[in-house]
Order: C-alpha cells, then structure tokens, then sequence
C-alpha cells in the first residue's frame, strides 16, 4: 500500500468509528491542546474587551460554512474564514481560511451553494487541526459573526467533542451595532445588511469572503457608534439594555 492509499485508507476509517465524526485525537498531542484552549479562556476572562475603547478594539469576524443548521443532527462544517480588526480597520493581511475533511459526502444543493467539491473535502485537513490551527489564529480576541448563534451552535459543538471543554469566547452579533441605529431589528439576511452599508456583495458563501463582508458591516455600525457618542462596548450593552 503507497503512502497515498495509506492516508486514505485512514480518512475512510475515521468516518466510520462510531457514530460521532467528531470523535477527539487521543493521547499526549490532545493534551496539549486541551491545556492550550484552557490557557485561552483564563487570558479571556483577564481580557475585558467591553471597557476597551472603539478605535481600539481588537476582534475577529469569522464565517463557516456547513452542511445544514443543525450540529446536533449531524450537520458539519466544511470551511472557516476569518479576518482580523483593529477598530473599524480591517487587518488585510491577517486572515485565515481552510477547508474542513469531510467523512461523507456532501449533497449537490451544498456543493453549489458554496462551490466547494467532495474532491476539495476528501484531500481537506481534518476538523481537530483546522480547530486548532483556527484558536490559534484568534487567540483571546473577542469574535464577531452575523448571524451568530450559528457559528456559536457548531463552535460549541466541535470544541465540546473534540475537546471536551467549553466554547467560551464572546461572540458579537452584528445586530449588536444595528440597533443602535433601529433598536427593533433583530437580524437580517448579510446580503440586506451590505445593501445598507452600500457594502458590494461578491463571492457569496465563501467562508472567508462572507466573513470580510460581514468585516465591514462590522466597521459601518462601528464608526456610526462613534459618531452618537459611544466610547467603548459597556456604553453600547447599557443603553440598548435600557429600550428593551
């Protein structure tokens, strides 16, 4: 057996112990990085983001992209994109982006939403290293998604089974900022929200494109803050606490 059929031979096989896909490396090397994620989460709650001023604060967007919606279904992800900010600038040259292997295949609807192959998934790097190569690059920032509880959902999930630690960090909603402006909103589709941030959509439902979209509806509301007067996160959680 070449060193090619090997490693697919031991893809093929970790589809199929047990039902769970997500099943956690064992041994010294996971150790390690169960010690590292705990280590994350002390820096974390040392980490007080929401006193940091606007102008100053340091946060990463990120996006997935997944087979469906629902993690304790089955549904998994298949790529993260994210890109780092400093305020409203956008970080151009820290970004990150992966796909994740799959064990199964993915259906066509998926695979033409995202362009993503099951060719792509299969020769991917498996969901324990893209996890951890991915809370390497965010380290103890806070993050910020749209839409969030789905990347929430399945960032809990994936660090639950392949870790056996809790998903901790902040995540932002991008109606966070939104409010400020109509404190009725609750979430609308990215695309409607780029519309009114005159923000040009392109390659949609790629992980780390949609996650630089969702970066500068980010820097819009943010710098809109600003301009009303908000310092700082704390400013923003106590006045749309008030209008509940």
């Amino acid at each position: 057996m070449g060193m090619n059929d090997m490693i697919q031979f031991f893809r093929q096989m970790s589809g199929k112990l047990g039902s769970n896909i997500y099943a956690g490396v064992q041994g010294q090397s996971n150790m390690q990085n169960i010690s590292f994620i705990r280590q994350l989460q002390k820096e974390m709650k040392e980490n007080n983001c929401l006193d940091t001023p606007l102008q100053e604060l340091q946060v990463v967007v990120f996006d997935l992209e997944t087979t469906g919606f629902y993690p304790e279904k089955g549904d998994r992800v298949i790529s993260i994109g994210a890109i780092k900010m400093t305020g409203q600038e956008l970080l151009k040259t820290e970004t990150f982006y992966s796909l994740v292997h799959s064990p199964q295949p993915i259906s066509e609807e998926i695979s033409t939403l995202t362009n993503i192959t099951n060719e792509e998934l299969r020769s991917a790097p498996f969901v324990s290293e893209v996890l951890m190569e991915f809370y390497k690059f965010i380290k103890n920032h806070t993050l910020v998604a749209h839409h969030s509880k789905h990347e929430q959902s399945f960032m809990q999930k994936l660090t639950w089974d392949l870790l056996k630690t809790r998903f901790e960090h902040r995540i932002i909603d991008t109606s966070f900022l939104l409010r400020l402006s109509n404190p009725m909103i609750k979430s609308i589709p990215l695309e409607e929200a780029c519309e009114q941030c005159g923000i040009e959509v392109i390659n949609r439902h790629h992980a780390l494109e949609d996650a630089k979209l969702t970066a500068h509806i980010w820097s819009h509301y943010l710098v809109q803050a600003q301009s009303m007067g908000y310092k700082n996160l704390r400013e923003v959680y106590e006045y749309l606490a008030k209008i509940r």
